[in-house]
């Protein structure tokens, strides 16, 4: 990945004020931790404000530090280590985050990459003609077993191919991405192996009773019940 800085300030909104609404979220979730230890409710504070202009400005980041009674370069510093905060206009009806770590590379998140080029912009973090579509390459997403996969703002598209790909984004740019079901886009249950399990498959009712009970009773050994012995 590239530095990551802030947009130029021929793009930057000289002020930043939460809306009444989130203004009242944002004093409820500072409330949430203990006296002194406020400063914690910066990435929450980060995202509503993101959420609401659709990316994080200069006054925003300011607003954020004022406050929390926090230096201003520390907030800078989580707003530029998080890709998850962008730090200019980004497509307004999807930006697509995707992974290019190695699990993904290997499991062809370069043609997802060309996919991006083709439909939306040659260049990352550049939206297309329209402003609706933007992409970028991003740091490991955490859905390795489900590789590749791509981010769109906070849902994850696993198991993809470019094919797939070219779907959602046509299906986003037409305004119903609510309609896509985020998680693997094959049968596949979340990160259990595709193809449906390959041991434990017995009916017999006696034999799966028994494998329930063993489960429970590992489930509570997790838990800390020590009476579970292994």
């Amino acid at each position: 990945m590239s530095v990551r800085r802030l947009a130029d300030e021929n793009v930057q909104p000289a002020a930043f004020a939460f809306s009444d609404e989130n203004a009242a979220w944002a004093e409820a979730t500072i409330k949430k931790y203990p006296e002194g230890r406020q400063q914690s409710a910066v990435i929450p504070l980060l995202m509503r404000a993101q959420e609401q202009d659709g990316w994080v400005t200069r006054a925003a980041i300011e607003k954020v530090a004022a406050m929390l009674s926090m230096p201003l370069i520390r907030v800078l510093e989580v707003a530029t280590f998080y890709t998850q905060f962008q730090l200019k206009p980004v497509g307004t009806k999807a930006h697509i985050q995707v992974c290019g770590t190695t699990p993904c590379m290997l499991r062809g998140a370069g043609d997802l990459i060309n996919v991006c080029k083709k439909k939306i912009n040659a260049a990352a973090l550049e939206p297309n003609a329209e402003g609706t579509l933007s992409w970028e390459e991003v740091e490991c997403q955490g859905a390795c077993a489900n590789a590749p996969m791509v981010m769109i703002f906070k849902d994850a598209y696993e198991d993809l191919t470019p094919e797939r790909l070219e779907e959602i984004i046509d299906t986003f740019e037409a305004g119903r991405g609510d309609e896509i079901k985020p998680g693997p886009q094959i049968d596949r249950w979340f990160s259990a192996p595709e193809g449906g399990f390959t041991s434990l498959t017995d009916d017999d009712d006696d034999a799966g009773a028994a494998r329930e009970d063993e489960n429970r009773r590992q489930c509570r050994y997790a838990r800390g019940d020590r009476r579970c012995k292994r």
